[in-house]
């Protein structure tokens, strides 16, 4: 039930205290989104760690932040081709990246921690943006960029689920 917990009651943060966040919190939530699922464990991700704050404000133009610690969650497009060499999964990556940036956030809020996600890919003018600020080659692509600190708000957790948003066997079907 604990992490039933943890899923329902995480929140985004957006306000954060002028408190860095410990190297071992880092190291565990870097942890728990590299146990996230990943198609034929190819496990496309790379994880750009973010604590100068030149650079935090370089890519928090448009929505400044005062978070002390970023974490860019990228696609390595590299890391796409199966196994045995005989096919790639091109797309993959964005799902498997999506599922580690899942597990960070919720490892960031069982730390006690505030996160939020911000989108970055599929805007290609994004992508461009947050790959030059951290001098990512061709084949990082900037799928999130993680916003991390100590709390100094406490939204409510928001109520998501919908009966109209859940079919049976068939789309449309009601149990």
């Amino acid at each position: 039930m604990a992490a039933i917990e943890n899923i329902m009651t995480r929140t985004s943060i957006r306000q954060y205290k002028d408190q860095p966040v410990e190297q071992e919190k880092i190291d565990i939530m870097l942890k728990a989104a590299m146990a996230a699922p990943t198609a034929v464990n190819l496990q496309p991700w790379h994880f750009i760690v973010i604590d100068d704050k030149n650079t935090i404000a370089l890519l928090s133009g448009r929505q400044p932040t005062n978070a002390p610690l970023l974490i860019a969650i990228c696609g390595d497009t590299d890391k796409t081709t199966m196994p045995d060499g005989k096919g790639k999964l091109p797309e993959f990556w964005v799902q498997d990246v999506s599922a580690a940036t899942e597990n960070l956030l919720l490892a960031a809020h069982a730390l006690g921690l505030g996160a939020v996600w911000t989108g970055v890919y599929p805007m290609m003018e994004r992508v461009s943006e947050v790959a030059n600020v951290l001098n990512c080659p061709q084949n990082i692509v900037p799928l999130a960029v993680v916003r991390i600190g100590y709390p100094d708000e406490s939204p409510e957790p928001k109520n998501k689920f919908k009966e109209e948003n859940i079919s049976y066997n068939k789309f449309g079907a009601k149990k």
